[in-house]
């Protein structure tokens, strides 16, 4: 083969192959083969031109919603003010039970954290010496009985001296004080509750040796708690007796109430402050001695005060102002406020009973904002 021969071929090969490639795609081979590479969008799609506009179109309109948001209906409430403290509660009565006589325990009546009664046996302690004596000392009076009775009859009849008979009759109130003694001794072994109340835990068991020092157990009278605090002493003369004391405890979300009983007018050197007890009326045992109460010296109250929710106040500079809806739209309204308790603020002015006041969302609200409210009692 020439030379000019193979130029000719190693260039005509390599240019048939890319025309045989690169025709579909130039479209050299007509529109047959080009339908056949053309993609149908659904939206042309035949019956569907409208669907996906109109799917555009209400998202949109979803987009432009209400703000969901939470709050509460302002209504009146009860509302006190006054001196401010912190006081403990103390039972009406308490005491530690222990007995007066040193010996063996030879019962335990009392089941620990019960209810007992005035006079009901916890504890006895063995008294069997005491008991014979008893018996021994019944016996002599009996006999000294008798025959006290017959010098009676005889001295009557002058047949025996007065002296004689004196003396039995001192015998006689002998045994007589003898018998009531052994009869005390023995109702000290009987260790008994000596007022209505709830026993504590019991230190003591059958069969263990106690001494007047042991201490039995602890009994506590609750029925009446009485609340101990402390004021300023600027308050001392100020008419306390018979003041009204509201006051709260951990574990109970509502407010409780006592009287103002007793005032010490003494005057506390260290702390400048007098002290007060209030009674508490626990017959139904909600409250227990001993818990701690956030309290106030009730001075003003107010049944119809509006109340709402600390967190709605929103600060501003020199006022403050709550968001209120109205007609489906948020409202910055400003307000004064006045007594400030752990969870609510007095609304003084501003507002009116039945305003919807917004508690969650406040950052995100603008003025007239569409809103959607949850309302939370």
């Amino acid at each position: 083969m020439k030379k000019g021969t193979k130029v000719v071929l190693w260039i005509s090969i390599p240019l048939v192959l890319l025309i045989w490639f690169a025709g579909p795609r130039l479209g050299l081979w007509g529109d047959r083969d080009l339908k056949k590479n053309v993609v149908v969008s659904p939206a042309q799609a035949p019956g569907q031109g409208q669907g996906p506009a109109q799917g555009q179109r209400s998202g949109g309109q979803q987009g432009q919603g209400q703000l969901p948001v939470t709050g509460t209906v302002a209504k009146p409430s009860y509302l006190t003010s006054g001196i401010r403290s912190a006081g403990s509660l103390i039972a009406n009565e308490e005491v530690d039970i222990v007995s007066k006589v040193s010996g063996k325990v030879t019962g335990v009546y009392f089941r620990e954290g019960s209810r007992v009664k005035k006079g009901d046996l916890l504890v006895k302690i063995y008294d069997e010496d005491l008991q014979a004596q008893l018996r021994r000392s019944e016996i002599q009076e009996k006999m000294l009985a008798e025959k006290l009775e017959r010098q009676r009859v005889l001295l009557t009849k002058d047949a025996v001296s007065r002296e004689a008979f004196d003396q039995l009759q001192t015998d006689y109130n002998v045994i007589l004080a003898d018998i009531n003694l052994l009869k005390v001794r023995i109702a000290e072994t009987e260790v008994r509750a000596p007022f209505d109340g709830i026993v504590g835990f019991r230190y003591v068991s059958e069969g263990s040796y106690v001494q007047p020092s042991v201490k039995v157990t602890h009994l506590t009278d609750p029925s009446i708690l009485k609340l101990e605090f402390a004021i300023a002493e600027k308050y001392v003369s100020a008419d306390l007796a018979g003041k009204k004391i509201s006051f709260q405890t951990e574990g109970y979300p509502n407010e409780f109430f006592a009287t103002v009983y007793a005032v010490d007018y003494r005057i506390d050197e260290t702390t400048r402050t007098i002290g007060l007890r209030a009674r508490y009326d626990n017959r139904d045992g909600r409250l227990v001695p001993g818990m701690f109460a956030s309290l106030t010296l009730i001075t003003d109250e107010n049944n119809n005060a509006l109340q709402i929710p600390t967190e709605s106040v929103v600060p501003e500079m020199n006022e403050k102002k709550v968001w209120v809806c109205r007609g489906g739209m948020a409202s910055l309204i400003p307000v004064v406020t006045g007594t400030r308790t752990a969870t609510m603020v007095e609304v003084l002015s501003g507002i009116s009973a039945g305003d919807t006041v917004l508690t969650t969302g406040l950052m995100q609200l603008r003025e007239n904002m569409p809103v959607r409210v949850t309302i939370i009692q």
